[in-house]
């Protein structure tokens, strides 16, 4: 029952002093030495799955192209039934460097001085400039000209004059006196 003039109490009691909380191990209960010295961690099982890699389109379609594919739907064909995966990148198989190898792009050369203090690089932009302007006016006087179009050609050239004949087709010589005749009364 309550105790009169208290509050209700909603723990419990705890257990004595022998009492030992969690599981007890018999094999390996070393306390926390051993829990710190050898840690019981659970080893993952390697289950080694094929590693699916993309298609290689490149290679598929210079393949298609060798095996005289044209249409889209030789190439998809030919893409079902070829199918080639990328390699999987890394270390080239066979290749191992040697000792006396070095990697990296080789130094620039060095910048002559003498060349520097003379300005010769000055010297051969201002020629190259030179040579520029150069061509530019040659491109500009060729497209200055007029080019030579039928228009032109027959200004300068006029066609031979025709000269006129008074010849008729004789079958056209009695439709002409008939047409004479009837508009002279």
């Amino acid at each position: 029952q309550p105790e009169v003039g208290k509050p209700l109490r909603n723990c419990y009691s705890l257990p004595g002093f022998d009492f030992a909380y969690g599981l007890y191990m018999q094999r390996r209960d070393g306390g926390v030495a051993e829990a710190i010295g050898h840690w019981d961690a659970v080893k993952p099982r390697i289950i080694k799955k094929p590693k699916i890699m993309p298609r290689d389109f490149v290679t598929m379609n210079r393949g298609a192209v060798e095996a005289g594919c044209t249409t889209a739907r030789e190439f998809a064909l030919y893409h079902k039934f070829m199918d080639i995966r990328c390699k999987e990148k890394g270390y080239f198989k066979g290749w191992v460097p040697k000792p006396d190898m070095t990697f990296g792009r080789p130094p620039r050369p060095s910048t002559p001085m003498f060349d520097l203090i003379q300005h010769r690089y000055k010297e051969l932009w201002m020629e190259s400039q030179r040579a520029r302007t150069v061509v530019q006016k040659i491109e500009k006087k060729r497209l200055d000209q007029v080019r030579e179009n039928r228009t032109t050609f027959l200004r300068t050239h006029p066609p031979p004059v025709k000269e006129e004949s008074f010849w008729h087709p004789s079958r056209l010589e009695k439709v002409w006196s008939t047409v004479t005749t009837h508009h002279n009364p």
